[in-house]
């Protein structure tokens, strides 16, 4: 049962936890909440996940199964990260066959992945636990919920 004084006060003590949140209404945002409920299908350990505009930074939908981890805090830093490695790629100056497809940031307990949505405007973020998830099959999920 959805009742709005309740999802208020839920929102003030944190991040919505186990239940994937579009930031607004549009189509736009449930395309996105969509996205997330197939990565939740494929990676059911799933510590936290995004949509996020590149250019903006912001959260467009969100997942996450702690408080203490809110993806649409970290969104805007991960979107700064991506714009970088599109300054580091024009740099470089590859074949227009090499654009960017995913960063993927390995720490000793977690595996954090951003890829770039077919769009180019928005990517995905995840986070799992490297005890629960490889690497393959983390990128697998993502590459096919796009």
């Amino acid at each position: 049962m959805q009742i709005p004084f309740l999802n208020r006060l839920q929102s003030l003590s944190g991040a919505t936890i186990n239940k994937v949140v579009p930031a607004g209404n549009g189509a736009e945002h449930q395309e996105a909440a969509q996205v997330l409920q197939q990565v939740l299908e494929g990676l059911p350990e799933l510590v936290a996940a995004a949509v996020v505009q590149i250019d903006s930074g912001q959260a467009v939908a969100t997942y996450t199964t702690s408080r203490d981890f809110n993806p649409a805090k970290i969104a805007g830093f991960n979107a700064a990260l991506v714009r970088g490695q599109y300054n580091v790629l024009a740099a470089l100056q590859p074949d227009a066959d090499e654009q960017l497809e995913e960063i993927v940031i390995t720490l000793p307990t977690q595996l954090h992945l951003l890829r770039i949505l077919t769009n180019k405007q928005q990517f995905l973020y995840v986070a799992v636990e490297s005890r629960d998830t490889n690497l393959g099959i983390a990128r697998e999920v993502m590459r096919t919920c796009e």
